[in-house]
């Protein structure tokens, strides 16, 4: 029997001058940042918006979340487009130094 996912959560603020253009965005997510999410183990991933804050939910199903991060943080591709995704996202209060999406504690699950 396999593991469960990894559950995680995570929340960034949307500046609302950016709404318009995020959306455009994730319309069409770039082929190649989807691929390099899967070989990282993501899945079931979304991103939500409400009152202009924008909440993920993704499952990891690998075996090093960390090092799997790291790989996603290094493609190049990707890094292309968080430089067009970054400036639309504004960190919340609690968030550390250049840190954007910060992960939010589950306080509740139900299978």
């Amino acid at each position: 029997m396999s593991k469960p996912p990894r559950r995680v959560a995570q929340v960034v603020r949307l500046r609302p001058e950016h709404e318009a253009e995020y959306r455009r965005l994730h319309q069409e997510v770039w082929p190649s940042v989807l691929k390099t999410l899967t070989a990282a183990h993501i899945t079931n991933y979304s991103i939500f918006l409400r009152d202009g804050l924008l909440f993920a939910y993704f499952e990891y199903t690998g075996d090093d979340y960390a090092a799997d991060q790291a790989r996603i943080a290094a493609d190049p591709q990707t890094r292309r487009w968080w430089q067009l995704t970054d400036p639309c996202q504004q960190p919340l209060d609690s968030a550390a130094r250049g840190e954007l999406w910060v992960h939010a504690e589950e306080v509740f699950h139900l299978d």
